[in-house]
């Protein structure tokens, strides 16, 4: 089984999905490693992306999950998954994933990124990933990610999503 931990920037995706793969034993990967170098220098100066620039990176990701489910491997994945699109290019046909997606508010998210540091994405791209955000809901290509409200702690989250994902430690 592959989760995708999904929500915008500085919703606690990477903290989430690395503390739920450390508790079930499972590989973590930050879909963040796998964005082209272009990305993450457009990203850096400040500029949003485009559908065209995650075309490349969302392939990467799926790759991953590909590759870890040929091997029969579990594993965890955060990824912004911000579209329905996305989500649905991530999880067709592949019914050994699931998503759990993050659900937080602007203001709390601003005043995360704004004491983050060492990570390329600038802040002042926060409201363009609020802008291209599709909130999961009916009408999902596929089954609906589990949507999980991100203010609880991350071992609060974890909790929240093996239960809601029936995930065995």
């Amino acid at each position: 089984m592959i989760v995708i931990v999904a929500g915008v920037s500085g919703s606690g995706k990477t903290t989430v999905g690395e503390l739920l793969a450390s508790r079930l034993g499972w590989h973590f990967i930050d879909g963040d490693a796998l964005h082209p170098k272009a990305n993450v220098a457009k990203m850096a100066s400040g500029i949003p992306l485009t559908d065209a620039d995650r075309r490349p990176w969302l392939r990467a990701i799926e790759a991953w999950i590909d590759g870890q489910l040929a091997m029969g491997l579990p594993g965890i994945v955060a990824c912004s998954a911000l579209k329905r699109r996305y989500r649905a290019e991530l999880l067709d046909g592949r019914p050994e994933v699931s998503m759990a997606f993050l659900l937080i508010g602007a203001p709390v998210v601003a005043a995360r990124l704004a004491a983050r540091h060492g990570h390329f994405f600038d802040a002042h791209l926060l409201g363009s990933q609020f802008a291209a955000l599709e909130q999961p809901g009916p009408g999902e290509d596929r089954v609906m990610p589990i949507p999980v409200i991100a203010t609880a702690s991350p071992a609060d989250l974890v909790d929240e999503v093996i239960s809601r994902l029936g995930l065995v430690e």
